[in-house]
C-alpha cells in the first residue's frame, strides 16, 4: 500500500481523529480511505446519471405524448410478465 502525506486545517484534523477515536474506524487512515471510497461511489453515480442524460438529449424530442409512452410501457410490461 502506498503512503501519502496530507495537510489538513486543525478543525479537519481534529474531526478525523475524533472519528478514529469513536471506534468506528481503526485509525485516521481508515477514516480517510472511507471518505475517498464514498466520494468514488458518488462520482460514479453522477457519471452514470450524466451518461443517461446525455443519451436522452441525443435521442431528440419525442413526438409521442406522455400518455402514449406510459401505455407503451404498460404493454411491454404485460408482455414480459
Amino acid at each position: 500500500m502506498a503512503t501519502m502525506n496530507i495537510s489538513l486545517p486543525d478543525p479537519m484534523k481534529a474531526w478525523v481523529e475524533e472519528q478514529a477515536r469513536s471506534g468506528r474506524y481503526a485509525n485516521a487512515s481508515d477514516v480517510i480511505r472511507d471518505l475517498i471510497r464514498r466520494e468514488q461511489v458518488k462520482a460514479e453515480k453522477i457519471a452514470h446519471w450524466q451518461r443517461l442524460i446525455d443519451e436522452g438529449r441525443a435521442s431528440g424530442i419525442s413526438d409521442r405524448t406522455p400518455r402514449q409512452v406510459i401505455d407503451e410501457l404498460r404493454t411491454k410490461l404485460r408482455n414480459t410478465a
